[in-house]
């Protein structure tokens, strides 16, 4: 493979916040040629990047695409829209369900037009079911899916997650389905209406927690760092000099190895701590040991130590170190940028990666409609004129 393998694929991204675009970006970054479309008024993200936080996301997210304007609420906007899904291979949007199809221009309206077209819709709960309509926003999702439930300590309340990770997920989902549907295309020549709900990808990562209720019998309670069936131990944060440690052994053969990386060989004898059942069992004292060790050395100093003895384990690194993290601006996942509206800083490139390709150079995100008089022209061969007249009408 020499090319991105997605060359030659166009996208429309109607991708608002983070759930859409984070699809788009993973189609622009594995080749596909994507445009952001945004309502003459730019996305919500947009507006919130001008005087928030919100500028980091927005660049992260928007970045390799070409920007223009389509009024939705515009006659013309939407006779645009079908004009331009006969010229595409993929359209994306995550707005509530039947948004689209309410100004004429879902699923099944394009598809009539273009049979190709992967029409791919990401949202909170799905485009069927009860609770289709629901408002969603990642807390909301977080809420409904479990994660709330089983995050946090036992003696305090539910917790989100600190990621957005239902927005993320469900992205990903829709890129692999997204991809999935263009494969089916290549041998059947149709197109697909795709559906990926939030709560749906996120709902698998509830396995661990899943299956120590069905072991305990009961819903597992909050267990901060430790494992939810209180069944692995060692299995949590431990403190050092300057911050903590994530330590897990899964196998017997783990254990000893920290013993000894802990310099304690006689632990192994101890019947305190002899197999898994005991060190579950005493908990709270297996963690004492651990963190009488790790509490008298640096977070490097212990990870050499357990890297050394085949320990798994890893320095929990705040999010300076973590986008200073040498392993992953080695690698290319992570890259020192000027940005225009952020100065020096730090941007992800791809998770996708090919042998032999190398992951496109970054391209800083679109202006509000940099690119309408380039895109209608290729793609719809309007002229300046054009452009300008559907401009003035609020079209674009």
């Amino acid at each position: 493979m020499t090319a991105q393998p997605l060359a030659g694929i166009t996208v429309l991204d109607f991708g608002q916040i983070y759930n859409g675009p984070y699809c788009g970006y993973l189609l622009a970054m594995a080749g596909a040629r994507v445009i952001k479309v945004e309502s003459p008024m730019g996305e919500g993200l947009r507006g919130r990047a001008e005087t928030s936080s919100a500028t980091y996301p927005f660049a992260m997210l928007n970045a390799n695409k070409e920007g223009i304007t389509l009024n939705l609420k515009s006659a013309d906007g939407c006779d645009l829209l079908r004009e331009l899904a006969t010229k595409v291979d993929v359209l994306v949007e995550n707005f509530s369900p039947g948004t689209m199809a309410r100004h004429g221009v879902g699923s099944h309206a394009l598809r009539k037009i273009n049979p190709r077209l992967v029409y791919a819709a990401g949202t909170g709960f799905g485009a069927s079911g009860p609770h289709r309509d629901y408002l969603a926003m990642d807390i909301t999702v977080q809420a409904m899916t479990g994660i709330m439930a089983i995050t946090g300590d036992g003696d305090g309340p539910p917790l989100k997650a600190g990621p957005a990770l239902c927005d993320f997920l469900g992205g990903v989902h829709l890129y692999g389905a997204i991809t999935t549907a263009l494969y089916a295309r290549e041998r059947t020549g149709v197109g697909a209406t795709i559906d990926v709900a939030m709560q749906d990808a996120t709902f698998p990562t509830l396995a661990t927690a899943i299956g120590a209720m069905y072991f305990l019998g009961a819903h597992p309670a909050r267990t901060g760092n430790r494992h939810f069936a209180l069944s692995l131990a060692p299995y949590n944060v431990y403190r050092t000099s300057d911050g903590h440690v994530a330590i897990i052994c899964i196998r017997e053969g783990h254990w000893r190895n920290l013993t000894d990386a802990m310099g304690r060989p006689e632990l192994k004898d101890d019947p305190k701590f002899g197999d898994m059942a005991s060190r579950a069992r005493f908990m709270a004292e297996t963690d004492a040991v651990i963190e009488t060790w790790t509490s008298q050395l640096t977070k490097a100093e212990v990870f050499a130590a357990c890297q050394a003895h085949d320990v798994i384990c890893a320095p929990v690194q705040n999010l300076n170190e973590v986008l200073e993290d040498g392993h992953m601006h080695a690698r290319g996942a992570l890259r020192h940028v000027d940005d225009s509206a952020l100065g020096a800083t730090v941007l992800p490139s791809t998770p996708l990666r090919f042998e032999g390709v190398e992951p496109p150079a970054a391209v800083e995100r679109p202006a509000l409609g940099e690119h309408n008089a380039k895109v209608y022209a290729e793609l719809l061969g309007m002229d300046g004129a054009r452009v300008a007249a559907l401009r003035a009408e609020g079209a674009i």
